[in-house]
């Protein structure tokens, strides 16, 4: 059993925060993480039947990609179903955590599993929405531990330019320094101006590796206190968004491949806007409402547009286009509920965490096709 604050810790190295789009309810939605969790069950909508399969199940902590609560609530009793679910959840301890646009965003999240899913050859982001900085880290290190610093910088995932790892640069000086009252140093004496041999390692770290870095750095290196510069650099970053965009293996008829989309996500029908007879090759998807983003998926050259809750009037919008659509609906985000638990569970073998991740039964989909 783990305690929740750290499974949490864990997912969000997966899917962190800082990638949701602005205004987005992520987080802790309902209950606490500061308790033991054994069980954790993974659901797209945290519906009461969800709610009340989580009770059956004895779970501690669903993760969802829906939030449950997206708007204020006025009142929290048992007349409302949004009331009912938090009063249910807080009656038995079952805290509620969401990741909603930042599970789309990062790699290996919905949209990948859907790009997956559906078979795309060397899909890239849509819809660029986050370029993760990059920095230029230097540290003075004595010569005697210029070895031990240098592999723990590389092996936390320091240096990496493009198809290159563990890039470095070293120079060779001398350091100086002055031990003052209280100070516990590894070389030298109180009061005493103490002259070291020793090197510059400058190499590069991204946001996402900086916290682990600094700290492989530190544990590394032997001075009490470690003396280093983190400068951001204009090296272009991973750039992170939302959809995907990529090519079929085979190309198909828009028919064809309309039966394809229905085939991958398990849906009884799909609606398309096109030509049934059209070639398609170059594919764009998007989990969820894509309605905004009709235009980018045309200016990127998709011949076909992959993505749910369709408009009437973005569906004229796309036809002036001359932009095929494919709407197998919203809930094919479901795809994200096995994939969450594949991802957990690797996770929690490696930090060897005893918790149970599955997959939530309750069908959310609203839709029946008659």
């Amino acid at each position: 059993m783990a305690n929740g604050n750290h499974v949490i810790q864990l997912f969000d190295e997966f899917a962190p925060k800082h990638l949701a789009v602005e205004g987005d309810k992520i987080g802790l939605q309902i209950g606490t993480l500061n308790k033991p969790v054994h069980r954790v069950m993974v659901t797209l909508d945290v519906l009461e039947s969800v709610v009340d399969e989580a009770i059956e199940r004895d779970v501690d902590l669903i993760i969802a990609h829906h939030p449950p609560i997206f708007s204020a609530l006025e009142q929290v009793n048992d007349r409302s179903a949004a009331g009912r679910i938090v009063m249910k959840c807080i009656r038995h301890d079952i805290a509620v955590y969401v990741a909603h646009t930042n599970l789309d965003v990062c790699e290996g999240g919905v949209n990948d599993w859907m790009s997956e899913a559906l078979g795309l050859v060397d899909p890239t982001v849509l819809i660029p929405t986050y370029e993760e900085p990059v920095y230029k880290l230097s540290v003075f290190v004595p010569t005697t531990h210029r070895q031990a610093v240098s592999e723990a910088l590389g092996r936390a995932g320091a240096g990496r330019l493009g198809d290159y790892g563990d890039c470095q640069f070293t120079v060779s000086g001398e350091g100086q320094f002055t031990p003052l009252e209280g100070s516990d140093p590894y070389l030298g004496q109180h009061g005493k101006t103490e002259h070291v041999e020793e090197v510059k390692i400058e190499t590069i770290v991204t946001e996402s590796q900086k916290k682990r870095v600094l700290k492989a750095m530190t544990d590394a290196h032997p001075y009490e206190e470690v003396a280093y510069d983190l400068i951001r650099d204009d090296i272009e970053g991973r750039v992170f968004g939302l959809g995907r965009i990529g090519r079929l293996s085979t190309p198909l008829t828009l028919a064809a491949f309309a039966e394809h989309v229905k085939a991958s996500f398990g849906v009884a029908a799909v609606r398309i806007v096109g030509d049934p007879n059209r070639t398609i090759e170059k594919v764009a998807v998007l989990g969820g409402d894509g309605n905004k983003y009709v235009s980018a998926a045309h200016f990127k050259g998709a011949d076909v547009y992959v993505t749910g809750d369709l408009y009437f009037h973005v569906a004229h919008d796309a036809m002036a286009l001359g932009l095929s659509v494919v709407d197998p609906g919203h809930h094919v985000e479901s795809v994200m509920k096995q994939g969450v638990v594949d991802v957990m569970r690797q996770k929690g073998e490696r930090a060897k965490l005893d918790v149970e991740f599955f997959v939530s039964e309750a069908d959310t989909n609203p839709f029946r096709f008659y």
